[in-house]
């Protein structure tokens, strides 16, 4: 999916205009804006949908975001930015279909944690493989994304294969996790409204870290850039792949977990010192202290180690421990939903109220500032989660 999503983000369109706004981030803003209207679909969609239509579904919509880049390499140059919003309307369903074949099992976080690896690390490669397509193959930035697409339209059919083939859960499973049901407006209603102090908190550490994550994942390029590094195509595959060896090992440690609150508790902890982590980093690159491609590193593992976990485990065992029917469609989709409006929202009214996108004193300021308030939420929401399921269950340590 990610072929058919990230690659133009790899070309610059230097001293390209339009309406007198920096072409690149009027791509970036309506491909988010598509991608944003998919994930409000998508919380009734993706919670709604029945297994056997998964597979379908993923193909038809991948074709479509192929067809709306057709678009974007030939049409003229107003009608690129509405193509590159047809790109993300799509494609912002994908992830949620595919995370709803691993959901409710024994393995959940571990399956869940390799499926987040590819997206860190797939966002690399197909940059790479389009900045390499520009300066190697001459090809131009706006037929690189359609290309790239069509050098993994192939493999995704074969992916999808294998994936309808996957076995749903197993009686043991459902015992531990209890049964994925589809959900009704009704059962999304009951249940967010169950939880909605605890679930509020973590959507805010959410919409946080998908307005951070962006910046860096959109704007890689020009963040290299401002730190020096620039023309290395392979710096985005190299610095994405340690990432994401690193993020998975680490998520899946929650697979050890029998108890479904020691694993949450043990993902909020290991949340929280992800953040001291981004903190540190920060401050060390801000003065000079570690190297560009340490800073983005260590970055990166400590914005996809919570983000991770959100899809692995945070939202997995509060739906196990609750015994109330749910799926992870709904409660990812509804933080996705937010955290891409937000993001939406703060880029478009940072590029309105400067002339030129300085995009790494807005990284490092968003980096301090979302640490901070995501270690108060997270510590308040560990406090809430506790009490609410005592109140409900009784002894947590045995949940």
């Amino acid at each position: 999916m990610y072929a058919f999503r990230k690659p133009f983000s790899a070309g610059t369109f230097e001293g390209k205009e339009l309406f007198e706004l920096n072409l690149k981030t009027l791509l970036v803003l309506s491909q988010l804006a598509g991608y944003t209207v998919s994930k409000f679909i998508g919380i009734k969609v993706v919670s709604e949908m029945n297994r056997n239509y998964r597979a379908a579904a993923i193909i038809c919509l991948i074709a479509f975001a192929e067809l709306a880049l057709v678009g974007f390499a030939y049409a003229p140059p107003t009608l690129k930015v509405f193509c590159m919003f047809l790109n993300g309307l799509p494609l912002g369903m994908i992830f949620g279909f595919v995370l709803s074949y691993l959901e409710g099992r024994k393995q959940t976080e571990a399956l869940a944690a390799a499926l987040c690896a590819s997206f860190i690390i797939s966002s690399g490669v197909v940059k790479s493989i389009g900045q390499w397509l520009i300066n190697s193959q001459g090809v131009s930035e706006f037929q690189m994304p359609m290309t790239v697409g069509l050098i993994f339209f192939l493999p995704l059919l074969a992916s999808v294969w294998f994936l309808q083939k996957t076995p749903p859960p197993n009686a043991k499973d459902i015992e531990l996790r209890t049964a994925r049901l589809e959900m009704s407006r009704h059962d999304r209603l009951r249940f967010f409204m169950q939880y909605w102090p605890g679930l509020s908190l973590v959507l805010l550490v959410y919409i946080l870290l998908s307005i951070i994550r962006t910046i860096r994942d959109d704007f890689g390029v020009e963040i290299w850039q401002d730190m020096g590094v620039s023309k290395k195509p392979a710096v985005f595959a190299t610095s994405e792949t340690y990432v994401g060896v690193i993020v998975t090992l680490i998520n899946a440690i929650a697979i050890l977990f029998r108890s479904n609150f020691a694993a949450i508790r043990f993902t909020f902890l290991m949340m929280c010192a992800s953040f001291l982590m981004i903190t540190t980093t920060t401050a060390l690159q801000l003065f000079g202290h570690i190297s560009p491609f340490a800073f983005m590193v260590v970055c990166g593992v400590g914005l996809y180690i919570p983000y991770v976990a959100f899809h692995t485990t945070l939202f997995e065992r509060i739906i196990s421990i609750s015994r109330t029917p749910a799926n992870l469609g709904f409660l990812m989709y509804l933080a996705d939903s937010i955290g891409y409006l937000f993001y939406a929202a703060v880029l478009t009214f940072q590029k309105l109220n400067t002339k030129d996108l300085t995009v790494l004193p807005l990284f490092r300021f968003s980096l301090f500032a979302g640490s901070a308030i995501s270690i108060v939420a997270l510590i308040s929401a560990m406090i809430y989660f506790q009490k609410k399921f005592e109140s409900e269950f009784g002894d947590v340590r045995a949940q």
